[in-house]
């Protein structure tokens, strides 16, 4: 069995645009999905390092409560979808049980890379307002996590352009098609 899991983040859900069409990818390619919903994240988190930091607890606990049915040891392959705080909780849960997982990491923060982020792959707007765009690259590089960088894009990986939005989100589908091929 192949499962692919996805870690929303603060605001973005499951059946957003990033979200959602990586969920349909991964099903096509005989994953089984399992989106999981955050509820409940502190206010005034963007900006705050004390109440992100409780943020990303917060989606933890909450992904190993929906999880907790479910026997990864089971899965032949797993893949982690996270975006924003969900990178950081998708690395967390994967370190923290130790298993193989690949990741795929919608606009991560900084600290997400304080977990091992071997096979895992990147994706970043150049204005992103959530994370410092030369910090993102450094930690990539520190971790050799391939990094996808969107010019003029937010932390939605989108611009005030429509078909720009459009062409950035199926690059981001071909590439993460690519990697989870590999």
């Amino acid at each position: 069995m192949k499962m692919c899991i996805l870690f929303p983040g603060i605001g973005y859900h499951c059946d957003k645009p990033l979200m959602y069409y990586t969920s349909r990818l991964a099903q096509s390619m005989g994953y089984d999905v399992t989106a999981l919903k955050f509820s409940d994240f502190p206010e005034g988190a963007k900006g705050n390092k004390e109440k992100m930091y409780k943020a990303a607890e917060h989606a933890l606990s909450q992904a190993e409560k929906q999880l907790a049915d479910i026997d990864l040891s089971q899965c032949d392959e797993i893949v982690l979808v996270g975006k924003s705080i969900g990178t950081k909780a998708a690395l967390a849960l994967r370190e923290k049980y130790g298993f193989t997982a690949k990741a795929v990491l919608l606009t991560p923060l900084e600290m997400t890379f304080e977990h091992a982020a071997a096979q895992s792959i990147a994706f970043h707007g150049t204005i992103d307002q959530w994370a410092s765009t030369s910090e993102i690259e450094r930690l990539c590089r520190e971790h050799g996590v391939p990094l996808h960088e969107y010019d003029g894009a937010n932390h939605s990986v989108e611009t005030g352009d429509v078909f720009r939005n459009i062409g950035y989100l199926c690059d981001i589908l071909e590439k993460t098609g690519e990697f989870l091929l590999d």
